[in-house]
């Protein structure tokens, strides 16, 4: 997953980006509200992490401009406020969800989780491809009994090739899903991890097929 982090403590900001990149996810950061609305508008994120002080504009109203943009994205907002007319206005304003600092890291990790699970209630989170169980929540791959070990990198490319087939999944979006600004995925990084995950699920009822300049689709056997 790639999120996004509108903060303009670097401190507050380097440790969420440190501490949900261990976790697997690709992080952004941006100092502003306006580097903020830019990035939400123009990147499709997962999530964003939204603060309130913000040194251009209140947080509330980032939150309004990227909801009237109509981008869909799950926010979490960060405040120092613990007032309830705050709380009240960030959820008015379009934000699904807020967290008092100071805060915990692994409850961060945990809202995150919950919102994009949130997010996808429209559909199923236990998949099924070929002989593949996938469990969107719990991030696992099973054949049969047996666990199907993948590394983040590999699960991160499962999760959306199951979720985008029978389509095909451009490489473009891989790479923009999967990168960060300061640590950005190559193409030839992707046929790396892409093969290694087609070795892992050989034998199990579906394969990765190559869509020659395009990217790669799920297929069953």
């Amino acid at each position: 997953m790639r999120v996004l982090i509108v903060e303009d403590d670097r401190i507050v900001a380097a440790g969420l980006r440190e501490g949900l990149g261990r976790t697997g996810l690709a992080v952004d950061h941006a100092e502003t509200g306006e580097d903020g609305f830019l990035a939400l508008t123009g990147i499709a994120y997962d999530l964003a992490i939204i603060d309130l002080g913000l040194p251009d504009m209140d947080g509330r109203d980032l939150i309004r401009r990227v909801r009237e943009r109509q981008v869909a994205v799950p926010i979490l907002v960060l405040t120092a406020r613990d007032d309830l007319d705050d709380k009240v206005a960030c959820l008015d304003f379009g934000a699904d969800d807020h967290l008092v600092k100071p805060f915990e890291l692994t409850e961060v990790a945990a809202r995150i989780r919950a919102l994009v699970r949130r997010s996808r209630k429209g559909s199923s989170t236990r998949l099924r491809a070929g002989e593949l169980d996938i469990d969107l929540a719990r991030r696992e791959v099973r054949h049969g009994d047996t666990e199907v070990p993948l590394t983040l990198r590999e699960w991160d490319i499962m999760e959306r090739l199951v979720s985008a087939a029978p389509e095909v999944l451009s490489k473009r979006k891989l790479v923009e899903g999967l990168s960060s600004w300061d640590n950005e995925l190559t193409a030839n990084a992707i046929e790396l991890y892409v093969s290694r995950l087609r070795t892992k699920i050989e034998g199990c009822g579906v394969r990765i097929r190559t869509i020659r300049g395009i990217g790669y689709r799920l297929d069953e056997d």
